[in-house]
């Protein structure tokens, strides 16, 4: 493909406002003139009345941090200075800090709820859940120093327990630090910045982040990478690995995507959120006769379950249970008037789908205590009493059915076949149980790289087409991708998660991928998942004998939009994966912190950040990157 001459580019992919901010795929641009013909206010509306936003904002030079303020400043004028004195560098310092404290904190809570859960299977506390990965039970158990070969409720109990120091700061250490090449360990110890309790950190970041407190940028930027670090190797990683033990370590399976898999005849429920705690305990309560009896008594076929963002990759990774779609997908759902019910546990779940619900029949329904939705259906899910709650709340969906409006479904697209389901036991174990033969295929030339692609989408970007074009540039270079998260879906919808897709890849990848019969973009989880990139990164650089640094590898978030992405990008980073961004986070307004991101890293951990919105030239820049790494290994470009 030919890069677009920059004016073009400029018109056709990236919005100049969010009026002129299209989707790009068919099937949801039908559903957004819909909604807007009927008076229904979607994420992209709502842009439009933001723009244009605050520059000064986005430029991270706003402080609403204490009662002298807000203050923005301006550098330059006499407005360079807050209230209490910081400028630029430390008004920044200090936001970026408390973003990704935030993201941290929201994928470590995660994790903390599944060491919860596992301790209540170990105690006998927990009706409905139990250990379906027994093997990785006793593997984890082991790998942390724990006897292994007892009861599996007692293995289960001492893991929990074990873990679940990992998030004070009187623990042993994290757990899962031992994972790391020595040489990374080392560094971060020399920085200061191994990460002490998955708790800690956030905590610690949002005290120095108080007024009068740190007030050194670099002193401040380098604890937020050790927030970070936290997460990718603390509380995500955890919440990975028990999602495993519990529910299952995920094998390559095949399922379907986009909003064909709503069906027309049938009570559709859609998980949403992040928590397979909850989307688990649904999909069995779906498959109680009783309840399809009900259903069928209600006039449908049977009862479909269907993910959204998270857990719905949780769900498509461990079941094949099929996915509507990604978080700006999430409303869109509701449009086709063919969704009983919305079942949401937290993050990345839009206020607005509780208003956009009482426009339809569906039913929006919360589970988490720590996520209320006012006008929403609340079910407070526990360990104890999550599948009676499920029972009740498929039997909400059903009742909804019967208020279906048939004139006002419009369900706009057939779904499109994937293959999911590669953990990193499921690509170990097609390579012989070892990384050998992949490293072997990286020294040939076969395979020149490995690039994750993750995070979210975001309005002010044209839906997938960042995700996808990236890819695509990518595995014509012969360079494997990795996706997680929100990007699935894209990839999904785009063709790239077959083992077809081979065609589109270059000569060496398509070779590895008609052998294995695999796809050249390969689905690795949820977006917590990217724990396993960064795992899987450290055992190769093991094997090989480096630094992960050394490593031709990068990871990318072209369309991202949260906290937990900053924080996901800064953890890559810090681990020594350079990581792209298709938007840049809002510390353009010190060119100290900026320069720090996009340089000033890679002199301390090896890495940086890379913002770049043409996913086209960010794919020939990755492309450079993993040239120089490998020619630094001694191999061939």
């Amino acid at each position: 493909m030919s890069e677009p001459k920059k004016s073009e580019f400029e018109k056709s992919e990236f919005h100049k406002t969010a009026a002129e901010c299209t989707m790009w795929t068919e099937e949801a641009g039908r559903l957004i003139e819909k909604a807007r013909g009927q008076g229904l206010s979607l994420a992209w509306d709502r842009l439009e009345k933001q723009t244009p936003q605050c520059n000064i904002c986005e430029q991270g030079l706003s402080c609403a941090k204490c009662v002298m303020g807000p203050c923005r400043l301006i550098p330059g004028l006499d407005r360079d200075k807050g209230v209490c004195g910081a400028g630029a560098d430390l008004t920044v310092a200090r936001n970026f800090g408390r973003f990704v404290a935030g993201g941290s904190a929201a994928h470590s809570d995660h994790g903390r709820d599944l060491v919860e859960v596992l301790h209540h299977i170990g105690s006998g506390g927990a009706p409905g859940y139990e250990i379906r990965d027994e093997a990785k039970l006793r593997r984890l158990a082991a790998e942390v120093g724990l006897e292994s070969s007892g009861e599996v409720k007692a293995v289960a109990k001492a893991l929990a327990r074990r873990l679940g120091e990992d998030f004070s700061s009187f623990g042993p250490g994290l757990a899962f630090l031992q994972r790391l090449p020595a040489a990374r360990k080392a560094l971060w110890d020399k920085l200061n910045i191994t990460p002490r309790g998955i708790d800690r950190e956030p905590v610690e970041m949002l005290h120095r982040t108080h007024m009068g407190v740190d007030c050194d940028p670099v002193s401040l930027c380098l604890q937020a990478a050790r927030t970070a670090l936290a997460d990718g190797w603390g509380g995500s990683m955890a919440g990975t690995e028990i999602s495993d033990v519990i529910f299952g370590t995920p094998a390559p399976n095949k399922s379907r995507v986009n909003l064909g898999v709503i069906k027309k005849d049938q009570v559709n429920i859609l998980v949403h959120g992040h928590n397979p705690l909850v989307s688990e305990m649904i999909l069995a309560a779906a498959a109680d006769p009783k309840l399809l009896q009900a259903a069928r008594e209600a006039g449908a076929a049977g009862l479909n379950v269907a993910g959204l963002c998270c857990t719905g990759n949780e769900l498509l990774m461990r079941r094949g249970i099929p996915i509507a779609g990604n978080n700006m997908m999430t409303e869109l759902t509701m449009v086709t008037g063919a969704v009983e019910a919305i079942v949401a546990d937290y993050q990345c779940i839009m206020p607005s789908l509780v208003d956009l619900a009482q426009c339809f029949h569906t039913k929006f329904i919360t589970t988490s205590d720590k996520a209320h939705f006012p006008g929403a259906e609340t079910f407070h899910f526990t360990p104890e009493n999550a599948r009676e709650l499920a029972g009740r709340v498929v039997g909400l969906a059903i009742e909804a059915f019967k208020k279906r409006d048939p004139a006002r479904v419009d369900i706009p697209a057939e779904p499109i076949e994937i293959m999911s389901g590669f953990s990193n036991e499921a690509i170990l174990g097609a390579l012989g149980g070892t990384p050998a033969p992949l490293i072997e295929a990286l020294k040939a030339g076969t395979l020149r790289g490995a690039v994750g692609i993750v995070g979210c989408n975001n309005p002010k970007l044209k839906q997938d087409y960042s995700h996808v074009t990236l890819a695509r540039e990518l595995i014509k270079r012969d360079i494997l991708v990795l996706v997680t998260g929100c990007a699935t879906s894209a990839m999904g919808k785009a063709g790239l998660l077959v083992p077809e897709a081979a065609a589109q890849a270059g000569p060496g990848l398509a070779g590895l991928c008609r052998t294995l019969g695999i796809p050249p973009v390969l689905h690795v989880g949820s977006c917590v998942d990217n724990s396993r990139i960064i795992h899987l990164c450290a055992v190769l650089a093991n094997a090989v004998g480096v630094d992960i640094d050394a490593l031709p590898v990068a990871a990318s978030a072209p369309e991202w939009y949260s906290e937990k992405a900053a924080a996901i990008g800064l953890y890559a980073v810090a681990t020594g994966v350079t990581t792209h961004l298709g938007l840049p986070p809002m510390i353009l307004g010190s060119p100290a912190v900026t320069d720090l991101a996009v340089n000033g890293l890679k002199d301390v951990v090896g890495a940086a950040f890379l913002v770049e919105p043409d996913p086209i030239r960010a794919g020939e820049k990755i492309d450079a990157h993993i040239s120089a790494k490998r020619q630094a290994l001694g191999l061939s470009g």
